[in-house]
């Protein structure tokens, strides 16, 4: 599939823009490795390739396994996710579809068991800014496999 256009250079602004979130999302104090998860996961349920393919290069470089990477679909039948994790990924499935339904009481008390209310917010905006991305990426056909890591990230 071959990239219908570069929204970078199209408008350079949104690219500033979602970079301001980005920029925010990756100092807000919440685990990298956890930041990448949600990405990952709100990417699966997006079905973006590129953003796929970016997530899980970043979540090796920081460390992250390959069995974390493969069963993440399947969380919530895989031993080896954190509680605080397990939150996170329920909260991200549940913005990421939001259009399927509200946010229920249950799992919004189960998200603040473990993030207190800055947190949230902020897992939050990083669940939107992953759709966002996922939204410019897949209508676009940002190509898939050309994103290389700069480095182990930030944990």
């Amino acid at each position: 599939m071959s990239e219908r256009l570069d929204y970078a250079k199209a408008a350079p602004g949104a690219l500033q823009a979602m970079l301001g979130i980005e920029t925010y999302v990756r100092n807000c104090g919440i685990e990298h490795s956890l930041l990448e998860l949600v990405k990952m996961r709100a990417s699966q349920i997006n079905k973006c390739a590129y953003c796929l393919d970016m997530h899980s290069k970043d979540a090796r470089a920081s460390g992250e396994t390959e069995q974390r990477l493969y069963v993440l679909p399947a969380w919530r039948e895989a031993p080896f996710y954190s509680d605080r994790e397990r939150a996170a990924l329920a909260w991200t499935e549940a913005v990421t579809l939001i259009s399927k339904g509200d946010v229920p009481d249950e799992l919004y008390g189960e998200a603040r068991r473990h993030f207190s209310e800055k947190e949230l917010v902020d897992l939050t905006l990083a669940i939107v800014g992953i759709n966002g991305w996922n939204r410019f990426s897949i209508p676009f056909h940002t190509e898939a496999g050309t994103y290389q890591p700069k480095g182990p990230a930030k944990r």
